[in-house]
């Protein structure tokens, strides 16, 4: 099976990796992926409506999946649950009509498919409450990224892990059928790409080590209880709707358009996997409908991508299209980050049918369109 997995491994995804000789000097990569559609093997369910609760909700990740659900499932019924510390009100009312319930109160009512309850993981009863219920849970609110978590790792701590345990035991004991855990590639840490889900984990950072504890409890819940989890290792997720974030691409547009030089941490040629929303949301749909559990996948493109390749073709959408000149300024690095990072996505592809569909240049460009259409904040 190693022998077969490997041979498939370097016939379907080798002309997507260009990992370089040195850390200064990469090959050129394509600029679109080409489409496929994404297949649904034999592990894929879920005909039937959904009931689903969302946490953090009112996020970048979280309301592109509510409008995707909308758009394509529109039986389903969902329930948000957000503290609102980042995305808010007028982030859901974006994508969808909502009712707010009073935290005493939880039951899909009248005929509005969404719901907001404003409330805080580390709350269990909160937790408890919201998955009464559900048939589903698309876990997503967390303390996210390197930076606040080398700051406060405590506060790293009580959302990543004792959010992630209140929500697993609330959806153990309320009868939900599938939880997805939206995790990260930081549990593995500084290791040499591209990242698979076999590598033993070498968190750098306490975000990753935080991510690493959620996909533990994970896999404990699902061979101790038998509740169906998966967790999702996102790469650098960017797009439309993510005017919140502080992640490279949305910072970079955001500080280009505003006339503000674009910050680089260290020398830039730190790589990443850069993923379209569009692509990581077919992720999260096609793990919801899979019917396995205790699964963990990398949910990337598996390209690589220097910061310093993300700086220059933003600087130069903005300076193209605005006439205005753009500079890029270095500073140190940051504590935490790691050098290299990009995923090997078969097992995703072989198991749930994920094929990434945006290429880098096309999902930059509907990023920009985006942010050139904000309100300045």
């Amino acid at each position: 099976n190693e022998e077969q997995r490997t041979k498939s491994i370097n016939t379907i995804m080798r002309p997507l990796i260009s990992a370089p000789s040195d850390e200064k000097k990469f090959a050129k990569k394509p600029q679109k992926i080409p489409f496929m559609q994404p297949r649904r093997g034999k592990n894929h369910q879920m005909s039937r409506p959904s009931n689903w609760l969302i946490t953090g909700g009112c996020g970048f990740i979280g309301t592109s999946l509510i409008g995707h659900i909308q758009k394509t499932r529109p039986g389903d019924r969902i329930r948000v649950l957000d503290n609102l510390s980042t995305g808010g009100r007028e982030d859901l009312s974006e994508v969808c009509g909502y009712i707010e319930m009073p935290r005493t109160t939880y039951g899909l009512a009248g005929v509005n498919p969404v719901e907001l309850l404003a409330g805080d993981i580390r709350n269990y009863e909160t937790c408890e409450g919201a998955c009464k219920g559900m048939d589903m849970v698309a876990h997503l609110a967390a303390n996210t990224g390197v930076g606040p978590s080398v700051s406060d790792p405590r506060a790293d701590m009580e959302s990543n892990v004792i959010g992630i345990f209140n929500m697993l035991e609330a959806s153990r004991r309320t009868g939900v059928g599938k939880f997805i855990f939206a995790s990260s590639c930081a549990p593995v840490g500084e290791t040499e790409p591209p990242i698979t889900e076999s590598k033993p984990p070498k968190p750098v950072s306490p975000y990753g080590a935080s991510k690493l504890a959620g996909e533990g409890y994970c896999s404990a819940y699902y061979r101790t209880y038998g509740l169906k989890t998966v967790s999702l290792r996102f790469g650098n997720v960017y797009g439309p709707r993510s005017k919140n974030k502080s992640s490279a691409v949305a910072r970079f547009f955001k500080l280009a358009l505003k006339g503000g030089p674009m910050e680089i941490y260290g020398d830039g040629n730190q790589t990443r996997d850069f993923i379209y929303i569009d692509d990581l949301i077919q992720a999260i749909m096609l793990s919801a409908e899979a019917d396995l559990g205790g699964e963990v996948f990398q949910i990337a493109t598996c390209r690589e991508t220097t910061v310093n390749e993300i700086a220059e073709k933003i600087k130069a959408m903005v300076e193209g299209e605005t006439g205005r000149k753009v500079e890029i300024l270095r500073s140190g690095p940051r504590q935490g980050d790691v050098r290299r990072n990009y995923s090997d996505i078969s097992k995703a592809t072989n198991m749930l049918g994920y094929a990434p569909v945006f290429g880098l240049e096309d999902g930059l460009r509907e990023t920009f369109q985006y942010f050139k259409n904000q309100k300045p904040q």
